[in-house]
């Protein structure tokens, strides 16, 4: 089943933070990521978001996302990011298409 990365992104410094998305997209497109949202945060239609930019991506499945979290590639992502770009990280795995069921 499908698995997504929901990030939030605030960045402090914009050259690192381009430094910090070149790598960090080449590893999630070589791990078999697929980018379904990426760009400023739109502005809320309930409550607030306090992020700047919002990111969703897709993967095969939640094995493929630990796979890249772990993976070389993203750790030199991480350590380009660090103290210049702040991330908030979420991995969630998909709902079957008829959604899912309510406790009873």
């Amino acid at each position: 089943m499908p698995a997504y990365v929901i990030v939030n992104v605030d960045l402090l410094d914009e050259e690192a933070g381009l430094a910090y998305a070149h790598v960090a997209q080449k590893s999630i497109l070589s791990h078999g990521g697929r980018y379904l949202i990426a760009g400023p945060t739109p502005e809320p239609v309930e409550g607030t978001w306090d992020s700047s930019r919002l990111v969703v991506i897709e993967f095969p499945d939640m094995d493929r996302i630990r796979q890249w979290y772990d993976s070389p590639e993203y750790q030199r992502a991480r350590e380009i990011r660090e103290g210049k770009v702040r991330v908030g990280m979420l991995f969630v795995e998909g709902a079957p298409p008829e959604g899912f069921s309510l406790p009873a």
